[in-house]
């Protein structure tokens, strides 16, 4: 009887999780919508918020940011939800559009927007392949890789007056490795019934999606970018 309640149990349970997952990848799809839109609006209107001061602009940027962080986690059981995390993907491809209009400078900026769009789907690929085939317990690498998100935004930050390309790129490749190892942290937390709201699991995932496209377009640029 014990066993047979079990099994039972471990059933609804794993049909919550796969319903989670499934619904946290159709929301990711959708994000790309508006992701899209606010990068198109931005390359067609020229916005920018680091055109005057980048530090300001940054604040400008993270107050903004944060405030969507609690207002999607306030309402994340909701229909708001789902529509504060859309209005913020659209946020983010408008603080896309200022390196997409500069990648879009170069003679072959598609192809290498292309690219970029191609590496990163490999990366979430596989790093949703691994998160379906680990058996192993990977709970531990969160506050690690948090520790490294904290170090990637004081350099940045640096950066905004060293204006060092060397750092520029070592944040580059860093943001790769970290946010290829959330992606791996937060799809597992997913299938291992540690976050059971696909609202606040999409936009966990959406942001490693989006810095790795990000970090992998800039430094494409860097190498890749062709003048006429």
């Amino acid at each position: 009887m014990n066993e047979t309640l079990k099994t039972g149990f471990g059933g609804v349970v794993a049909t919550e999780q796969n319903r989670v997952l499934r619904n946290t990848y159709w929301l990711l799809a959708l994000s790309m919508v508006p992701t899209v839109l606010g990068a198109w609006v931005g390359v067609t209107t020229g916005f920018s918020f680091f055109a005057g001061s980048p530090f300001i602009g940054f604040l400008l940027f993270m107050g903004i940011a944060f405030g969507f962080f609690f207002a999607i986690e306030k309402f994340k059981n909701s229909g708001i939800g789902v529509a504060l995390l859309l209005g913020f993907t659209f946020f983010m491809g408008l603080m896309l559009s200022r390196l997409i209009g500069a990648v879009l400078g170069f003679s072959n900026g598609a192809t290498l927007i292309g690219m970029a769009f191609g590496g990163t789907a490999l990366v979430f690929c596989g790093m949703a392949t691994l998160a379906t085939t680990i058996k192993r317990d990977i709970s531990g690498m969160g506050k690690w890789l948090m520790v490294g998100v904290i170090g990637l935004i004081a350099a940045s930050v640096a950066n905004i007056w060293l204006q060092m390309p060397a750092l520029f790129l070592t944040v580059s490749v860093l943001a790769i490795v970290i946010f290829s190892a959330f992606i791996l942290y937060d799809l597992k937390r997913i299938i291992d019934g540690g976050e059971t709201n696909y609202v606040t699991a999409t936009l966990s995932v959406y942001l490693s999606v989006y810095n790795v496209f990000q970090s992998l377009l800039s430094i494409l640029g860097i190498f890749g970018g062709e003048r006429d």
